[in-house]
């Protein structure tokens, strides 16, 4: 198994779009990115503690790779929005690459320039790439949130 971690805006939608995906054998809510200790939803909602709601993902590569799930973490949020996503704004919905591996970084970067150089998007794209770090998973009735509500989709 291996790990990776995005930040793509309300983790409930993103959770449910890796979630599904074949490979992907676990996935957690949570932050990662911030200062501050074991933070709580409405600690990061404040827009102080430098976190991002992030998704955690654990994935088999003998099934689904690592730009696969560079390829669905790009279509699934628009990474062209600095510190927003759609109606959510503050630095815990902003765009982010949190990679565990030189690897990891290179793909994500790699891609982040074939997109800038495809057209695809109007603006420039503001995905940051940066080293994993600690992950706090959120709480608990964050998990799996859209599933338990029987909807795959949050707006």
């Amino acid at each position: 198994m291996e790990k990776a971690m995005f930040g793509a805006g309300c983790f409930w939608g993103v959770e449910e779009a890796f979630r599904t995906m074949e490979g992907v054998k676990d996935t957690k809510v949570g932050y990662s990115g911030g200062a501050t200790e074991n933070p709580t939803y409405e600690q990061v909602c404040t827009d102080r503690t430098g976190h991002a709601e992030v998704i955690y993902i654990e994935f088999d590569p003998a099934v689904v790779s690592y730009e696969q799930l560079l390829d669905k973490f790009f279509t699934i949020h628009d990474p062209t929005q600095l510190n927003r996503q759609g109606p959510d704004v503050g630095k815990q919905y902003r765009t982010a690459v949190f990679f565990y591996s030189p690897e990891q970084e290179k793909s994500a970067k790699e891609k982040i320039e074939q997109l800038g150089k495809s057209g695809k998007f109007r603006a420039p794209i503001a995905t940051e790439v940066t080293p994993a770090a600690k992950f706090y998973p959120a709480e608990e009735y964050h998990q799996r949130y859209l599933q338990k509500r029987g909807v795959n989709v949050c707006h």
